[in-house]
């Protein structure tokens, strides 16, 4: 895999999926740090508040995809994050190109997070777990604490985004090791 840059609002163009109570605060947060945000949602109205700060509302995830170097996900439920990252149709992996960074903040299995750095990984691309502890306080205030597996270059690249959302930032490991430590939260 070729080197990453660093993650930096001059250059990067964000993707965020998943506008609720955690993700709205969290993408909030990124505008505020002068980063460029494709948003999706699956309900349009959540993301007024983002639009009316600069964010571009997709209909896709697969456009967030081919419109973002780092896409970060925060959805329901590991069936969810399947959908969105994975799906042959409209998922994130379609829309990668290689050296692209996934980032799935959505609490969900460390096989379903090994099996998404992989799937991701045979394309080039980049994928780090990193659930989230705080809650929607801690996502409103940037306070979260974040928990992240995957490749050391990935990471690195993308602390400063991590910075931007939360306080307690970690690496914890190989892929599936973010939700391995979530799970023990």
């Amino acid at each position: 895999m070729s080197s990453l840059k660093l993650a930096s609002p001059a250059t990067t163009r964000i993707g965020f999926i998943g506008i609720g109570v955690m993700g709205a605060s969290m993408a909030g947060h990124l505008i505020k740090a002068g980063y460029k945000l494709n948003i999706f949602t699956r309900t349009a109205s959540k993301a007024d508040s983002l639009i009316s700060l600069g964010a571009s509302l997709l209909n896709t995830p697969l456009e967030v995809a081919q419109q973002s170097d780092v896409v970060i996900s925060i959805v329901g439920y590991p069936k969810d994050v399947e959908e969105v990252l994975l799906d042959s149709k409209n998922g994130v992996l379609n829309g990668f190109e290689p050296g692209k960074i996934s980032i799935d903040m959505t609490t969900s299995k460390p096989s379903l997070a090994v099996r998404v750095y992989q799937e991701f990984k045979e394309r080039g691309a980049y994928a780090l777990d990193a659930p989230v502890s705080g809650g929607d306080i801690g996502a409103r205030n940037a306070t979260l604490s974040i928990m992240v597996g995957g490749d050391q270059n990935a990471f690195d690249a993308c602390l400063p985004i991590f910075n931007a959302m939360g306080k307690n930032v970690r690496l914890m490991g190989n892929a599936g090791f973010g939700q391995h430590t979530k799970s023990f939260s």
